[in-house]
Formats: C-alpha cells, structure tokens, sequence
C-alpha cells in the first residue's frame, strides 16, 4: 500500500497491564504508525501490548501460532500488515487473523489501509465482515518516508532517483494517522467508519523535495526515471524480489493519477485539518534527520 510502513527491529514490551484492564494490542508497534500509536495511548494510561517479532509475547504475520498469546486478554487491536496490504495473500492473512482476534474475545479493530490498492480494499472487506467493531484509516503516501522510511537515504545523498512523473500525491503526515488511530482505538462513534486521510494539498514528488531542500537548507534534487531502471537499480543494490515487485507495483499502478485528490478524513475523524507538507518538513528539519 502507498503507507509503506515498515518496522525496526526493537525489544517493544507490553505495558501498563493488569488483570483487569483491557488491552489494546498495536501490530507493527517498531513501525511508523504502530510506533506513534503504541506510545500516545500509552501517555494517556492505557495497557499497551506491542505487537513486533521482538516482543513479548512475539507477533509474527507469518507465524500464525503466535497469535493467539499476543491476542489474550485483548479488547482492541491496531491492524498494520507487514510488509504491505499491496502484498498477494495479505487479505487472506488479515481474514485469518481477525476470526482469530473474533475468537480471542477483541471487540473493536482498527485497520490500515492504502488509497487505490486492490488488495487493500479486500482487506478493508474482511474487516468490516469479521463481526467486529470497526474503523478502516486508508492512508496516502506517507511524508515521513522521506524522513524515516524508504527515500531517507536518498535525501541524504544529495538525489531522490524514482520512476515517477507529475503525478501529485498528498503526502499525509504520519502523526495525523496516529491521531486518528487513536481516536478511532478508544472512542465511540467510530464504527463502521472509513477515513480516507490525506495531506492538504496536492505536490508533484519534485515538489515534496523541493520543500525537502527549503526546510533543510541543504541541496536535493528529484530524478525522474522509466521503472525498469529502477527496478534494474534494486536488483542490483540486493534488494528483494518481493520488495522491488511491491514498488513496482505502487509506482507503477497506484501512482497513475487515481489519488490526486485530497479529503477530509482526518478533519471528520478528530476534528481538525491536517498537517501542511512544509510543516513536516520543518518539523522534521529541526529533528536533525537530514544531516
């Protein structure tokens, strides 16, 4: 899916449980949404359960038998697929894990998806189906994969080299995904809800570095280039097959115009606008992230 979430691969530990409290168990909590969602709930006091390959108890996608422990005494779940909704066969990975989370006694889900996916949109059908209170958050790209994510080392090389054109994308900023998780995690009023979140305001990815390089006060440039030089650049680099056909496939499909548009998901699920492309880039600037 365009969220590219991906993970780092920390010790994350349940916390703030007890006998009594329910639990809310955060699926990619090393990820960039998962992460966010993971400590705002929490700061605000309730009992966490991170759900990574590192955790205790572990969650492993692709290890079905370690679900039910990091499901039990779960009440609410955050669903992020690793390694992406875009993925063959992660609808039926979400099926398979909601009728577990169905059986373990969770009451309420919360699912991230990507604008434009195929298989996204199945996943987003096997939660609504699965006899759950439910909220699908169906994300744009991710601003913060300039920051923390896929291009961050291209930033920092001084060239983002990608195979794509004058598509404009509105490039959400992560922390609003979160907010909006959150809400939907522990408030009524949000079942059966989809919020299609996106950025303010529509750029081309030339744009998205340009503001970039303005925020940072260091030069970047953007490259366009035909995909099967890119596709050729990864293999080559040692990247997975798997990984370089998932980017072909968002380069290629989702990135043909269909999401040029902006909403207003986040404003109707917590009530405020979302967050400007250039304030990201301020924000994360300041950080330090490109140096």
């Amino acid at each position: 899916m365009t969220t590219n979430e991906t993970t780092n691969e920390t010790t994350d530990k349940t916390t703030n449980e007890n006998a009594n409290t329910p639990v809310i168990l955060v699926l990619g909590a090393s990820g960039k949404t998962g992460r966010r969602v993971a400590d705002r709930l929490e700061t605000a006091g309730a009992a966490v359960r991170r759900g990574s390959r590192s955790a205790s108890p572990p969650f492993d996608w692709e290890d079905p038998a370690t679900w039910p422990a990091a499901l039990e005494g779960v009440a609410s779940v955050y669903v992020s697929f690793y390694p992406d909704l875009a993925v063959p066969g992660a609808p039926e990975a979400v099926a398979a894990f909601t009728a577990e989370a169905r059986r373990a006694g969770v009451r309420r889900v919360v699912l991230l998806s990507g604008r434009g996916e195929a298989e996204a949109q199945r996943a987003e059908e096997v939660i609504a189906a699965a006899g759950m209170e439910w909220t699908v958050v169906r994300a744009s790209w991710f601003a913060q994969n300039f920051s923390e994510g896929a291009f961050l080392d291209a930033v920092n090389s001084g060239e983002v080299v990608l195979p794509v054109g004058d598509v404009r994308e509105p490039f959400i900023d992560v922390e609003d995904i979160a907010d909006v998780a959150v809400a939907a995690l522990t408030e009524d009023g949000h079942h059966e809800q989809v919020y299609e979140v996106t950025g303010p305001q529509l750029l081309t990815f030339a744009e998205a570095v340009r503001a970039i390089a303005e925020a940072s006060g260091r030069e970047v440039a953007f490259t366009s280039v035909p995909l099967d030089a890119f596709t050729a650049y990864l293999a080559e680099a040692g990247e997975a097959p798997e990984v370089i056909e998932m980017l072909a496939y968002l380069f290629a499909e989702v990135l043909d115009g269909r999401n040029a548009y902006v909403t207003d998901g986040v404003k109707r699920a917590i009530g405020r606008p979302p967050r400007d492309f250039a304030d990201y880039a301020r924000t994360a600037a300041a950080k330090g992230v490109w140096k």
